[in-house]
This record gives C-alpha cells, structure tokens and sequence, in this order.
C-alpha cells in the first residue's frame, strides 16, 4: 500500500464466516461456492448489503475443481449483492484471503473501488479427483476424432490401471515432502521441544473455548449446515492428554509434531469487508480497524530455510518500514498451521544471529508477550482451511482492536511454497 499520505485509509468494517469443521464430517457434501456464498451472504446480512453493488469481491481456494474457474463472481451471485459487483480468483496457498485483502485494500487506496469484500474458502472434503496423463490423452483422442472409427480406436489403449485416481498432493514438488515433514526438520533445526508444542495448542485450544463460552464469536459466524461453533475445538483437552499423542511425520524417538500440536484437516469459508472511510460513512457503517501494511516474503526452502519460515523475513521487513519494533503491538494473530512452526519463528525473531545474517539487523527483534498471542484461539484449536484463514484473522484482529479501542495488531500467515503474507492493523 501506498504511504504517502495521499492514498487512501482502508477501513476494515468487519467479516463473517461459516464455523469451520474438520473434513468429512458436517460439510462432506458440501462444494467451495456453497460454502464461500454463505461466508459472503453472512456479510451482506450483517452489513445490509443487500443489493449493493460493491467494487470488488476477491476471493479464492487452494483445493479447487476446475469447474470452479470464476469461484468468486458465482460464489457472490447468490450472496445477496448486486449483480453488478465484479468478483476475481486468485491463490496464495495458506495466504490467499490475506492475499486477497490486500488486493483489495490497495484498490480502495487507489481510489479504483471504495469497498469490497476479501474471503477464502477450501473443502478437504470435496477435493477433485483426476485421472493420469495417459487416460486423458486416451479420452480427447477420441473426443477430437472426426469419425465413428476415430472415435473407437482410442479405447483399445484402455488398461485399467488408467482409472487409478490422482488426489491433490499434499507434498512439495521440489522437495518431496509434506508440510509436516518439512516442519519436523525445522522444529529439530531450531530444538522446538515437544512440551512447548503442546502447551502451545493447548493455549489455542483453551483461548477458543472461552471466546466462545463468553459469546465473543456471535456476531463473526453465520450457522451452516446446522453447525454454530468450530468442531475441533477441544474444551476436555489437558497437557497430559496431548503429551500421551505419539509423532505423526517423524515416528522416530525425536518426532514432536502429533495430531494434537497441527493443525487439522478443514473445511470452511471466511470473508471480511473492507471500505474507505467515505464509503463506510455514506452507509452509516463503523471502521472497526484500519489495515496500514502488508508484506510479502519468500525463502529458498528447497537448499536454505525452512518452508515455513518466510513470516519472519516478511514481518521484518514490515516493521522496518512501518517504523515499529516487535514489541509494538496490543495483539499476535500468528496462523498456527503447527506449534512447532509457530515457535520457531518465535525462536528466529529472538535470534541475535538470525537476526544479523538472515534479516539484515544489528540485532535480534526479541520476544513477544505470550499472553497477547492468538488470544481468542489459533488455528490448532479453531481449524484451517487453506484459504480461508487470513480472512478469519483479519475479522478477528479487527474485533479485538474495535473493542479495545486503541492500539495495533500483527499478522503473520505461512504458506506453502516458502512464502509468508504479514499485515498490521490499527484501531480507529
């Protein structure tokens, strides 16, 4: 965003999002436009926008079929908007409705839109299912064929191993391994031990059970499909009970990283709305914060840095330009896609020689308050579908600085392909 004192201030009004459940249980037939459309229309219910046109809708998904090519504009079309609101695709893995408000807010600080709308959404339930290179070719040989006989000689390649399906792939392609395999290595790469871990989910755990026992989530979710409240939350969860969980991507002695300490496999939608301050007056609605900085980052994961690592180079980078120091913050939104993650970036920033050789700094950026982190529950607890989350942060972020009334808010979301996306929100 423009910081020049000429564009324009982004208000976040505030967001919606459908409770978040683990795959294959409340949403398992449930597709990504059908879930996103109820994220959105929980916004134009809020904010009665009913036949609004707005500027833009961004939106996304990680796991995506390709019928779903203009997910946005399909998803808002049932939401309640006008049919004038332009809507856009984009993917940013993990960071994609935070991507997405970006893009959003840059617009509106541009003066190209006076509001939209930012929203993610993913279903590990509905995932598409292809089939292999060979049946394919086999398939649009005889769909391109001229005649009946052009038609028919395709089939007599027909082996029955073509209809063996390919699933999403949940590794790297350049480094063969999956997220929490890439994690584990990390986590033994900074000594993230196993109890810190689950003290951290438990927190996640702990901190959720409570905003929902005081009500702090009403007015952020709309029921879906007969859920009120994220399903993975565990309210009964002890250290003693996690600590009993045995290591899912390293079996071995010195695996850490158990069910209980990642996240886990989710469906949901989210979305938040972003305005200028004109607009949000014009339709008599309150910024609850303003969105001041983004940044992105990216690391060599393949030869140099952990694949998850590239939020502490992003966040780095942020406070320099922002003029801030870590400690400069009312409240952490760090996503939890794992404890050990989590940690060790908690770790890097602390590093005085991480913080010389990787970051560029005369010395390390230092702890944060752990009491201020994921306050009302991370991404262990709550759950994470993949591109959903930024715009649950976001919503989240901008409630607790609205309550709070002063004060700032860092956000920080990892993603796959080694790149973080990091914001900072102020109140009003």
């Amino acid at each position: 965003m423009l910081h020049d004192g000429l564009a324009k201030r982004i208000g976040v009004i505030g967001g919606s999002r459908i409770p978040f459940v683990r795959a294959h249980t409340h949403y398992r037939h449930c597709s990504n436009q059908q879930m996103l459309t109820a994220a959105l229309a929980g916004v134009v219910e809020k904010y009665d926008l009913a036949g609004e046109a707005l500027g833009d809708v961004a939106c996304g998904a990680v796991i995506k079929h390709s019928a779903d090519w203009n997910l946005a504009r399909e998803s808002l079309i049932d939401s309640g908007l006008s049919l004038q609101t332009p809507g856009v695709d984009l993917q940013r893995a993990c960071g994609t409705s935070l991507e997405a408000c970006g893009l959003i807010a840059n617009k509106i600080a541009l003066g190209q839109i006076e509001s939209g709308i930012a929203g993610g959404t993913d279903s590990i339930s509905d995932p598409p299912i292809v089939y292999g290179a060979e049946y394919r070719r086999m398939l649009l040989d005889a769909f391109q064929a001229k005649n009946l006989l052009g038609r028919l000689s395709p089939w007599f390649r027909f082996r029955f191993r073509f209809l063996k399906p390919l699933l999403p792939g949940v590794t790297e392609p350049r480094t063969g391994l999956s997220m929490g395999e890439s994690t584990e290595r990390v986590a033994k790469d900074w000594q993230v031990l196993r109890e810190h871990q689950d003290l951290l989910a438990l927190a996640s755990h702990t901190n959720a059970a409570a905003a929902y026992d005081e009500g702090w989530y009403e007015d952020l979710i709309v029921p879906f499909m007969g859920c009120t409240e994220d399903n993975n939350i565990r309210r009964d969860t002890t250290i003693e009970k996690l600590q009993r969980l045995k290591p899912v991507f390293d079996r071995s002695e010195s695996g850490t990283m158990t069910a209980g300490n990642s996240t886990p496999l989710t469906d949901g939608a989210a979305a938040v709305l972003l305005a200028s301050e004109a607009w949000a007056e014009q339709h008599d609605l309150e910024i609850a914060a303003y969105l001041t900085h983004l940044r992105f980052a990216a690391v060599d994961f393949i030869d140099e840095e952990g694949l998850l690592m590239a939020p502490a180079y992003a966040v780095s980078t942020m406070l320099e330009a922002a003029g801030l120091k870590l400690q400069d913050f009312d409240f952490y939104e760090i996503h939890e896609a794992f404890a050990a993650q989590t940690i060790a970036t908690l770790k890097a920033w602390e590093s005085d020689r991480f913080c010389r050789e990787r970051l560029g700094r005369s010395e390390a950026l230092g702890p944060i308050d752990m009491s201020k982190l994921n306050v009302k529950g991370g991404s262990i607890a709550i759950g994470h579908p993949f591109a959903a989350t930024g715009a649950r942060i976001v919503a989240t972020m901008a409630k607790l600085l609205q309550e709070k009334g002063s004060g700032r808010g860092l956000i920080s979301v990892c993603t796959a392909g080694g790149m973080g996306v990091t914001a900072i929100m102020e109140a009003p």
